[in-house]
């Protein structure tokens, strides 16, 4: 008979990640299956503070399901849509362990949008780094004059629309520096709410695990192209390799957004579409080209990350295109045959659902929000493995 149970306190993911981030005393407890979890779970606390404890466990072991829990701890209990988490959250405060359910388990954390401001350069008002703590993803709103634009921003854009309303601009287009594989693009679903366009590299408007032309209605955004926004324009350089349209955009010769082509700890895996060997060619061209053009100070911003290891002290994911030079491998090399040989050694499986996701985000295919939050679970795998290091 199932002991009577009080109800359970809730938290919110906004809650949490403010914990997190501040070092506030929290541990987590996932009560997924340990398989699920190991496809994408809570980041950002140490090892000893993660506990996966299912909510059978909770009810058949009791307290020796919780013998690793610090009982004076907070405990954030988390599940797939915080269901589950209620009652494991209850038991845990039977047992005296404090604990709340986590609203909207690992879908609504995978949900989360961070926004960070950015120091802008000249020209620039506003710069603001949305950081989606569950993906590993980052976006960013460039505002200058009242006017701005949106890079890389996903469905679910609420944190990106409030920014640019506290901004006090007028959204004038939407980028995406590629398209995507590991989330479904908000691009073109803003582009066509504001009436602004949708920028994104021709190249990349195809299909290209067979070569279907997308369905999408996109302004074409080609290398040395600019996208004016108030008193600043934002420069498009055609860095292909992690897939053939990748575009960095450069901001006064200060600031870029790099999209997947170079990433704080690594550069973009060329390897997602079965074309390793020819994209890792375009990705040593364009490695080589910003080798020759870009300055030292090139403050370059990722449109991902891999580990808390890439934020600086104010949590923004961001670093100098000198730091780069000195800390990667793959910025070492002199000539492109070693440097594809090294590439295509890290060639590795990608997660199947990414073919999917590419389909999406060309308008070859359509999903429910459902169906997308299934789609999107887990962290990216954007980064090509072993590029830092000395």
């Amino acid at each position: 008979m199932m002991p009577f149970l009080p109800a359970p306190r809730e938290t919110t993911v906004e809650a949490l990640a403010h914990l997190i981030e501040t070092g506030g005393p929290v541990q987590v407890v996932d009560v997924r299956p340990p398989a699920t979890v190991a496809s994408g779970r809570i980041e950002g606390i140490s090892e000893k503070r993660f506990h996966n404890v299912t909510t059978m466990q909770l009810m058949t072991r009791r307290r020796g399901a919780i013998a690793a829990l610090d009982p004076g701890v907070f405990t954030a209990v988390v599940c797939n849509r915080g269901n589950e988490s209620k009652m494991a959250a209850a038991l845990l405060e039977k047992l005296g362990v404090e604990a709340a359910s986590v609203q909207g388990g690992m879908a609504a954390w995978m949900r989360l949008v961070v926004p960070r401001e950015v120091a802008p350069p000249p020209g620039v008002d506003r710069v603001v780094q949305f950081d989606r703590v569950g993906k590993g993803a980052l976006g960013y709103l460039v505002a200058s004059r009242g006017e701005a634009v949106l890079i890389d921003p996903p469905r679910d854009a609420a944190a990106y629309l409030s920014a640019l309303g506290s901004a006090g601009a007028r959204l004038v287009g939407v980028v995406d520096t590629h398209v995507h594989a590991d989330y479904v693009s908000g691009g073109p679903h803003l582009a066509s709410q504001y009436g602004v366009p949708y920028y994104l590299h021709p190249a990349d408007a195809v299909y290209p695990y067979d070569g279907r032309p997308g369905r999408i209605t996109y302004a074409p955004l080609n290398h040395g192209d600019d996208i004016p926004v108030g008193a600043c324009r934002l420069r498009a350089w055609h860095t292909p390799g992690h897939t053939l349209g990748s575009t960095t955009l450069v901001v006064s010769d200060e600031m870029a957004f790099t999209g997947d082509f170079l990433f704080v700890n690594s550069i973009g895996r060329p390897d997602l579409a079965g074309h390793t060997a020819e994209w890792a060619a375009d990705l040593w061209r364009s490695v080589e080209a910003v080798k020759r053009e870009w300055p030292a100070a090139m403050q370059v911003y990722p449109a991902h990350y891999s580990a808390e290891s890439e934020r600086r002290a104010d949590r923004v994911v961001g670093t100098t295109f000198g730091s780069l030079l000195e800390r990667l491998v793959a910025l070492r090399f002199e000539r492109a045959d070693p440097f594809i040989a090294w590439v295509l050694e890290r060639e590795a499986a990608f997660p199947e659902v990414y073919r999917q996701i590419k389909a999406i985000n060309i308008g070859l295919a359509s999903v429910s929000e459902e169906e997308a939050e299934v789609l999107e679970m887990g962290r990216n795998e954007c980064a090509l493995g072993g590029s830092a290091g000395r």
